[in-house]
Formats: C-alpha cells, sequence, structure tokens
C-alpha cells in the first residue's frame, strides 16, 4: 500500500514503508471531529471551535507534507506555506481574545498587541513547522523528538487547565505506537508526518496558551535549522553525513548532528538518544520555568 525507500543508514540499505504519517493524521481528524460532535465542552463558542481549529491545521500539515513527497517542494515553498495554516489560529485567538503578551525568559512580558496576530502567530507557525521537519533522516528522530516536545507542553498545559489537553490524548497514543515502529526501523512518517506533528506542536501551543514553552522546548530545533541555513547562505554546502561499518560520521559542522558527529563515529541509534536528550532536557526547562511563573 505505501511506496518502499531505502533505509540508507542500515547495511544492504533495506527497503522500508515509507508515508504512514498519513495515518496520524486520518486518525487524529477523526478523533478531533468525534470530540466535536460528541462532546458539548467542545462545541462551537463564539463562532469557533478548538477541536475543529486543530483538525484543519494538521490536515493542511499532512497534505503540504503530502505535496513535499511527491513533487519534492523547493525549500522556498515549504518555508511559506505553513502561513496558510496560521489563518485558522489567527481566527481562533481573535475570536477567544487571546492573550496577546508573551512572558519571554530573561526579557520579561512583552505585549505584541495587534501584531500578535498579524505578525506572531504566522512565524510561529511557519518557524516551528519547518525547523521540525529539517530535523529528521534518522530512525526515530522525526518521531521521538517532536513526541517529547508535545508531551511536555501538554504537561504545561494541564498546570492551567485539563479542557485543552484531553484534545491530543489519542493522537499522542497513535504517534507513540508510530514512534516505537519508526525507531525499529519497520516504517518512515515521511513529510506527511513529520508536517502534520509539527502543525499538531504549533496548533496546540497557541489554543492552549503555551507559546513559552514551545519557544524552550524547541531551542534544539532552532539552533539545527540556523546552523544549516547559515552554512547554505554563506558557504552554499550542505550537511553530509559518511555512512560505514554501521556508523555515521562528519568533516564538518553543518547541522546538529553532524556536530555531534564530527570526526566521532557513531552508530544511529545512539545519535537519535543523544538528540531526543537534549530535546527532553529543554522541554523539560520549559515545564520547569512554567510551573515556577504559575506558582509566582
Amino acid at each position: 500500500m505505501f511506496p518502499k525507500v531505502p533505509d540508507q543508514h542500515k547495511n544492504g540499505k533495506p527497503l522500508v514503508p515509507n508515508g504512514l504519517g498519513v495515518l496520524y493524521v486520518l486518525f487524529t481528524t477523526v478523533y478531533l471531529f468525534l470530540f466535536y460532535f460528541l462532546s458539548e465542552s467542545y462545541s462551537v463558542q463564539s463562532g469557533v471551535s478548538a477541536p475543529l481549529t486543530l483538525a484543519v491545521c494538521i490536515l493542511f500539515g499532512g497534505f503540504m507534507g503530502l505535496l513535499d513527497d511527491w513533487m519534492d517542494l523547493k525549500w522556498r515553498y515549504k518555508a511559506f506555506m505553513p502561513l496558510i495554516a496560521a489563518l485558522p489560529l489567527i481566527y481562533f485567538a481573535k475570536v477567544m481574545e487571546a492573550r496577546t503578551a508573551i512572558a519571554l525568559p530573561l526579557i520579561g512580558v512583552v505585549d505584541f498587541g495587534v501584531w500578535y496576530f498579524c505578525l506572531i502567530i504566522p512565524l510561529i507557525v511557519m518557524i516551528v513547522t519547518n525547523t521540525i521537519n529539517m530535523l529528521g533522516g534518522f530512525n526515530g528522530l522525526e518521531t521521538v523528538c517532536p513526541a517529547v516536545v508535545l508531551l511536555g507542553l501538554m504537561g504545561i498545559s494541564a498546570l492551567t487547565s485539563s479542557h485543552y489537553l484531553l484534545l491530543l490524548i489519542g493522537p499522542i497514543i497513535f504517534w507513540l505506537i508510530l514512534s516505537a515502529l519508526n525507531l525499529q526501523g519497520k516504517i518512515f512518517v515521511g513529510n506527511s508526518g513529520s508536517f502534520a506533528i509539527g502543525m499538531s506542536i504549533v496548533s496546540f501551543a497557541i489554543i492552549a496558551d503555551v507559546k513559552v514553552g514551545l519557544l524552550v522546548s524547541i531551542i534544539p530545533y532552532i539552533f539545527n535549522s540556523s546552523l544549516i541555513l547559515l552554512t547554505v547562505f554563506f558557504t552554499h554546502k550542505k550537511a553530509l553525513i559518511t555512512f560505514k561499518d554501521e556508523k555515521l560520521e562528519s568533516d564538518h559542522k553543518r547541522s546538529l548532528v553532524t556536530a555531534l558527529t564530527y570526526r566521532r563515529p557513531l552508530t544511529e541509534r545512539k545519535i537519535v538518544i543523544i538528540v531526543s536528550a537534549l530535546v527532553a532536557a529543554f522541554t523539560l526547562l520549559a515545564f520547569i520555568y512554567s510551573f515556577i511563573s504559575f506558582i509566582f
């Protein structure tokens, strides 16, 4: 049913089913629509609905990923396409009179006013979705790390209210199943999965108002994307990694992964563990910061 692609970091390059992220998109959409139809507390309020808004954004993320899988979209298109998915989030935040102030670490509270709707939300959606898509290529890396971030944001949301937390209980369980299969090298979620989970993370962060937690959690993602983009801009070279004797090594530092493997051969599993631990550390930091802010 699903097209098979070679696993580049395994001996013999075995063929693995790719694009199973569409299953996450389908499951999550059905789950959210059932929430909308069966729960009065999640029905339309003031002309908007959190489950429907989240479902629309995830559907677009999956569609965008499918386009990339089929057409291999150029980065200039992938960079700005998520802005379309920002529209329902802007409308939701506007109608629900969301807070336009963000308490930034080391800076303090900044009230963006109307710019929050027309500038900040689109930027958050564009940056988060693309940075999450850029960190992948290894079994478990593109599934485990986003799961850690999403679980952390759900935990932060639970500090103030469990209302929005319930929206992603089913989807995160389904994604963890896909993560386990991906970690074992049995499936790839493809761009449809990475864009969909990225859209899940950023949409939930905006709807549940856990944007500071999101900002801190994705610092490793931002570092990786910044390193890749700056290197391409100034040197016109891409991050490359060499696979030999079941280990990966690089002779440059053009991404987070190549920085970790710079003249230091590591197995694929060790790379995934190190990066996942790094993401988990920043996610824990985000939770601690949010917990302290909630208490005081």
